[in-house]
């Protein structure tokens, strides 16, 4: 049994108080980087335990943080993004609800390391059961002099703010959510500058995910050694995954990352809701699903990149043999092309039609040539926009075409030939 660090408060109702929260150990990592660790050590640590983060992308913690300019001579600034905007993706909810002092604690060891005096927790609008208890855990983090003035005792001050989303998954990007913060259109920047030299009121700023900041109080209570022996050398470290769709046990599970998409669904998801599985989305809606042939990769961030898939969100969305493919591609195309902010033309013009095209498949009129128009869009998308909304719902669809394309012809062939 994987010993469960980031879950291991989640069925204990006191870990929602900061009482409780002491009681099972909390705040003992805050006090250790105190005591013993100057912001440029703390940010070599977090560098030798090779944190990678946890929203999507998998940059290394430590190195995000060494990009911040120590003599810019401007503010410093830390964001937790707690947007979870990615469809089948709960994970970072469950930790703001159980367990939300494991997140402020880690936020509070990456602002000093930072140099950071403000924070703010960006937290989707619909998460309200999030909202008020993070509200609540940072009402109880002053009171007992985790924020505010003169931490525990030393010359680091800081402030911490939750600002809520109001709906839009694009804010789940970077530049979107300073951007929202700052009470502008939620609408991504072109990069470079990046956040770390030029992002909320064009100061430096570092933006981090929830689960990335509830692995920082361990990583400094029980150490490096301890945080990299668990999981594969290159991704080590408690990781949640959220599974959801058609399977028997659906949920958040806390295991390393050397397990397998066939062990994750089979063994913990408990296998198919009917028949067999048919393929595994394995990191929200964008991350491009895996046919049941391949189900013997690693859910780590580089096993999943070499299969042209990515652990993204590492929210797990099964379908068995139920399913069918074009009508999953349809819905999940049709939810990009909702979210685009419309910014750049590629993805505002390119999703829009090859929804229209999904929708004429589905409804019985798709033509013979419709599956190479979606790989021809697919193609003017990826790369060309300036975010990675457009990017995922384009690799998403292309996944579709590669491993299911006989599930188009079929529909189109059964369409064409009713007359």
């Amino acid at each position: 049994m994987t010993e469960q660090v980031l879950l291991k408060n989640v069925n204990n109702p006191d870990a929602l108080t900061l009482t409780g929260y002491e009681k099972a150990g909390g705040y003992q990592g805050l006090k250790i980087m105190f005591r013993d660790f100057s912001p440029d050590e703390v940010i070599a640590y977090v560098k030798d335990s090779n944190l990678r983060g946890r929203g999507g992308a998998g940059f290394p913690t430590g190195l995000k943080w060494s990009f911040v300019p120590k003599d810019s001579g401007k503010l410093h600034y830390l964001c937790c993004n707690a947007d979870e905007g990615e469809p089948g993706t709960f994970k970072d909810r469950v930790l703001m609800e159980k367990d939300p002092h494991q997140m402020i604690e880690g936020m509070i060891i990456a602002a000093y390391a930072i140099g950071a005096k403000t924070s703010y927790v960006y937290i989707r609008g619909e998460y309200g059961l999030s909202i008020s208890r993070v509200e609540q855990a940072i009402a109880e983090a002053y009171a007992q002099g985790y924020l505010g003035r003169n931490i525990m005792g030393t010359d680091f001050s800081h402030d911490m703010y939750v600002h809520k989303g109001a709906g839009a998954y694009i804010c789940g990007e970077e530049t979107a959510l300073l951007e929202s913060i700052e009470g502008k259109r939620g609408q991504p920047k072109l990069k470079p500058p990046f956040p770390a030299v030029a992002g909320l009121y064009e100061c430096p700023t570092v933006v981090n995910n929830v689960e990335t900041f509830a692995c920082l109080p361990h990583i400094f209570s029980r150490g490096v050694d301890w945080f990299t022996a668990i999981g594969p050398m290159d991704a080590p470290g408690p990781k949640l995954f959220g599974l959801s769709g058609q399977l028997k046990r659906p949920g958040v599970y806390e295991l390393p990352m050397d397990i397998t998409l066939g062990e994750l669904v089979e063994d913990y998801g408990g296998g198919p809701l009917t028949g067999k599985f048919k393929a595994v989305i394995p990191g929200g809606v964008s991350a491009p699903m895996i046919p049941r042939s391949g189900f013997d990769v690693k859910m780590d961030f580089s096993s999943l990149a070499a299969v042209d898939s990515m652990l993204g969100s590492a929210g797990v969305i099964a379908l068995d043999d139920s399913a069918s493919i074009p009508v999953v591609a349809r819905r999940i195309t049709e939810f990009f092309s909702h979210e685009s902010c419309g910014k750049c033309a590629p993805c505002r013009e390119g999703l829009t039609w090859a929804a229209k095209i999904l929708r004429r498949i589905e409804a019985g009129d798709g033509l013979p040539g419709d599956p190479d128009q979606l790989e021809v869009l697919c193609g003017g998308i990826f790369g060309t926009t300036f975010c990675a909304l457009g990017d995922g719902a384009a690799w998403a669809l292309r996944a579709t075409l590669k491993h299911f394309r006989p599930e188009y012809d079929a529909l189109i062939s059964k369409n064409n030939n009713r007359g």
